[in-house]
């Protein structure tokens, strides 16, 4: 990027925020914080009324751009994450971000409209094999007050239990992983941050009442708790290169870490929190795989080899 698309490139980001902090910027663009400096006193230079506070950051004091123009590359960017958000979002999100991008497109040159509309022909993302939501309009309203700091009220179908119930929360944040949307949210009920799968929600109220946010764990924080909650398992599998090449994608869901050429086999090394799920995806191996530790592991392979066999021995063979 030149200097002068990178100027306008900061301008912009300034605009988007109402504090910009120089590092911020710094590793946006790539660049040192003295250039940072030195491009913000250029724009500065040139009449733009930036404000600057110690300790803080940027921010522009009564100022607009004229509507920004994308390139061709930016229209592309955002038609993949229409087509990204048409499967991976509710009803709620994909009719605001349409009329987004109609209105994105309308400023678009003819030529860049034409390579669109040529181009969504040629890009799709599968729908993901989920249940059935309760409700397909919940995410826009979870992140309006998200960003208002309200308090929700949600009848919550809880799976583990297959159960109905009531919780007053305070929304932290909303994350999306193993291909579902969560809410975490601080729960007034059982006074401890909780985990809502946004699927599972029945009904969704906004209370109006609001929360002090600075009370609250921002979600990163939450994430990075989580982290150092969760006990984490080593575990070491040796498995025959035969066997190995099945495992491919798979492997990442259950804590891979790396790996070990050995010639005719390869060692491999997990780090998981759920031990038993470990155990169970490598039970589909058989007697192709060896766990070399730990020895709770292998215990754990034992057990459920042993539970599968009674099972089946106890049930009578069809004649």
């Amino acid at each position: 990027m030149n200097r002068l698309d990178r100027l306008t490139a900061i301008l912009i980001h300034l605009q988007t925020k109402r504090v910009v902090r120089a590092q911020e910027l710094a590793q946006r663009f790539g660049i040192s914080l003295r250039t940072v400096y030195r491009d913000v006193r250029s724009l500065e230079e040139a009449g733009v009324p930036i404000g600057a506070e110690a300790g803080v950051g940027y921010f522009l004091t009564d100022y607009h751009l004229p509507p920004v123009m994308f390139t061709s590359a930016e229209a592309s960017a955002l038609l993949m994450g229409g087509k990204l958000i048409e499967k991976w979002a509710d009803e709620s999100v994909r009719t605001e971000f349409e009329s987004a991008l109609f209105k994105i497109k309308s400023v678009l040159k003819r030529t860049d409209q034409e390579r669109l509309d040529d181009l969504d022909a040629h890009i799709s993302v599968a729908k993901p094999r989920n249940r059935q939501p309760y409700s397909d309009g919940l995410l826009t309203h979870i992140q309006h007050a998200i960003a208002q700091n309200q308090v929700l009220l949600l009848q919550y179908h809880s799976q583990y239990n297959d159960a109905e119930t009531e919780r007053e929360v305070e929304p932290v944040g909303l994350h999306h992983y193993r291909m579902c949307w969560h809410l975490i949210a601080f729960c007034r009920i059982r006074q401890d941050y909780r985990d809502f799968r946004v699927d599972r929600i029945r009904e969704l109220t906004n209370t109006g009442q609001r929360f002090s946010r600075p009370e609250r764990l921002s979600l990163q924080e939450y994430l990075n708790r989580m982290g150092q909650d969760w006990p984490v398992n080593n575990a070491t599998v040796l498995f025959p290169k035969s066997a190995a090449r099945y495992m491919q994608e798979q492997k990442y869901a259950y804590g891979f870490e790396s790996e070990e050429d050995l010639g005719e086999h390869v060692r491999v090394y997990f780090q998981t929190p759920y031990i038993e799920g470990l155990a169970r995806w490598l039970l589909m191996y058989g007697s192709s795989v060896t766990i070399e530790h730990p020895e709770s592991l292998r215990t754990m392979m034992q057990q459920l080899a042993d539970e599968i066999q009674a099972h089946y021995a106890a049930q009578p063979i069809a004649g």
